[in-house]
Formats: structure tokens, C-alpha cells, sequence
């Protein structure tokens, strides 16, 4: 499917109080909410469950074969209704490759203000969803619609995986180096975005980067070496490596430095751009991550970026890092780096 242009005159970023991944509750809010669930019956069968707060659902149904299900949506984080299905569709299927998974179909999922939205605005969001699916051969093969405040899309992603090569977020060694698929910035861009101050080359970098899949998951399942992976999202670099260090009982070291911050998004991180998500973070894992002495505070907003469409984090051995950072590469992920390591102590990141 190609894009269109459309009627721009109605600005979907208006109708959404939070932006992408960028509405996703806080961490600490979301584990005070989860703290009374029923305790759940145990299922063989369940490979991947809520218990390490992974990238989805794994359930094996047979020596060879486990489905994998995922869910996705959020508000509008661009104007275009095209770019906004592309960025949703993208988001949730990445969560299939995270678990080193094939997708094999999807549902839509629809939130509209009918009232306030051209129906052709409306068209233009799933057309982009669509156009994701097509170009990795799935099919939307349903759905659920609901006439909603906000513009709300995404995905129910389901995919295929061997049971025994299912990549978990909880099973890092010690001595792993981190490496980042992604370069980091998209919630200070959209930040900027939603204030009409985001450069034509900063929404280029920021749509090229949140409409690429994250292929090499399904790759990397069949890499010696490669122990743990998962995305980098609504959390941030720093939240989705805790859930590493606490699934796997590690620690981890990353070097600022180091990190592939988005060349757009870096300028504007030093003007003092961020979202409000970036604070709501450090308010929920703060009191896990040592920073340097007066760390500026845009480096600290850098490091609780919500991340829409984020890069994958491998956790891998030091000898398989360079096989996976040519993995990366060569499908064109130009700013895939070593940004750390892990090592044996409490769930704690500390960051020079």
C-alpha cells in the first residue's frame, strides 16, 4: 500500500494526552496495581507468563511448536495517520521478534473519536498498520472497534517459536556485554513534536527508526551465545534493563558515552526537551540505578526516555558480541552498539 496524502487540518497528537509508548502507566504504579492479581494455577504449558514481565506470552503446544501473543496500542505519537498505523503496527509485532518468534497474523485493534475524525483519517491509520503486516507477509485477520476520546491503535500479534529456543528477558549471565539494537531519543522528540518544534530531519529520524522492525530477533534465537533478550519501550533503556538484572538477579553497568543517541533527538535532549513519561520513570526505579555525581539533568531524561518502537537488548557472551552486532548491521541497523555489560549483584544499573 502507498501513503497519501491527507487532510492534516485535524492533528491527531491533540487528541491524545500521552503520546506512543510514552502513555504506558508508570512502573511502580503498574507493579502497585498487579500486587493483588489471583494468584494464577501452574500451567506446564505456559513457557512465558507474567512472572518476569517479559515482551509476551509464550504457550508450547507441542514438541516443536509454541505460540506466542502479544498486545499493543497506544495514542497517537505523529499527525499522520499513516505514519501512526505504521509506528503501532511496527510496535507490536517487534514484541514477536523480541521473543526470537516468526509473526504469523495479527488483529487490529480500534479506538476512534468518529465524531471529531475524518472517516478517511480514520482509513489512513489502518492502511499504515496494514502495510507493516503486508511487508512481512501476515495478514489482519480481524479485530475490535470501539468509538473511544482519544485515538487509540495496535496490534494482537501472534507468532511461532520452537520451545526450546523462546529468548526470555530473565535468563542473562553474568559477564554478558548489552548490546542495543536502536538509538534512543523518540520521546524527546515527540516531545518536541507535540510542541511544533520538532525539524522535518528530526521527524525523518524519528519515523525511519520507529517503523523499523526488529528482525534479528528471530535471528539471534540461533546464535551460541546470545542468552537474553527483550525491547526497549514505554520504560526506557534503564527500566527494561532492570527487568533484566531482576529476572536474571544481576547487575549492569552502562557507559553514557556509549549509548546511540538519535542526532536530532540529542540536540534537543541538551535544550531540556522531555516528556513527562521520562520523570514518572525515575520516580518508579530511581532508587536502583546510580548515576555520576551532577549527571546533567538531560542525560538523566535521556536514560528514562520512553522509547515508542524501541531497539531490541541483547544480553550475550563477550565472544558472540561481534557476530551479533554484524547481525544487526547488515539489516541496517546503523546505530547497534555495545552500551554496557552485567555482572554478579543485587538488581542494580550503575551508569558512568
Amino acid at each position: 500500500m502507498e501513503q497519501k496524502d491527507y487532510n492534516m487540518d485535524v492533528k491527531l497528537t491533540q487528541f491524545s494526552h500521552g503520546g506512543g509508548c510514552g502513555c504506558k502507566i508508570a512502573p511502580a504504579i503498574l507493579s502497585e496495581i498487579l500486587a493483588k492479581s489471583p494468584v494464577r494455577l501452574p500451567n506446564p504449558n505456559l513457557l512465558v507468563g507474567t512472572e518476569s514481565s517479559d515482551d509476551a506470552a509464550v504457550y508450547r503446544l507441542n514438541d516443536y511448536q509454541a505460540i506466542v501473543a502479544t498486545t499493543d496500542f497506544f495514542m497517537p505519537i505523529v499527525d499522520d495517520p499513516f505514519d501512526f498505523g505504521r509506528i503501532a503496527a511496527t510496535n507490536a509485532i517487534s514484541d514477536i521478534y523480541a521473543m526470537g518468534a516468526q509473526p504469523i497474523f495479527a488483529l487490529a485493534i480500534v479506538g476512534m473519536p468518529i465524531d471529531k475524525l475524518p472517516i478517511e483519517t480514520i482509513q489512513g491509520i489502518l492502511a499504515g498498520g496494514e502495510s507493516v503486516c503486508a511487508s512481512v507477509g501476515i495478514p489482519i485477520a480481524g479485530g475490535h472497534s470501539i468509538d473511544s476520546p482519544e485515538p487509540i491503535y495496535g496490534l494482537v500479534a501472534l507468532g511461532i517459536v520452537h520451545p526450546d529456543k523462546v529468548k526470555r528477558n530473565d535468563a542473562a549471565k553474568a559477564g554478558d556485554v548489552l548490546i542495543l539494537g536502536k538509538g534512543i531519543g523518540i520521546g524527546i522528540m515527540s516531545a518536541a513534536l507535540k510542541k511544533g518544534e520538532l525539524s522535518d530531519e528530526g521527524y525523518q529520524q524519528m519515523v525511519a527508526s520507529t517503523t523499523q522492525l526488529n528482525t534479528p530477533g528471530s535471528v539471534l534465537v540461533d546464535m551460541p551465545g546470545v542468552h537474553a533478550l527483550t525491547d526497549v519501550t514505554g520504560f526506557a533503556l534503564l527500566g527494561h534493563l532492570l527487568e533484566i538484572c531482576r529476572g536474571s538477579r544481576l547487575s549492569a553497568e552502562i557507559e553514557f558515552a556509549k549509548l546511540p543517541i538519535l542526532p536530532v533527538a540529542l540536540e534537543l535532549a541538551k535544550k531540556g526537551y522531555a516528556p513527562g513519561a521520562a520523570s514518572r520513570n525515575w520516580a518508579s526505579y530511581g532508587d536502583n540505578v546510580v548515576l555520576p555525581e551532577n549527571m546533567p539533568e538531560w542525560q538523566k531524561n535521556v536514560l528514562c526516555d520512553p522509547q515508542t518502537s524501541g531497539g531490541l537488548l541483547v544480553s550475550c557472551s563477550p565472544e558472540a558480541a561481534d557476530s551479533v552486532l554484524e547481525l544487526f548491521h547488515k539489516q541496517g541497523f546503523e546505530y547497534a552498539t555495545i552500551v554496557g555489560k552485567l555482572k554478579f549483584g543485587e538488581s542494580e544499573i550503575s551508569v558512568f
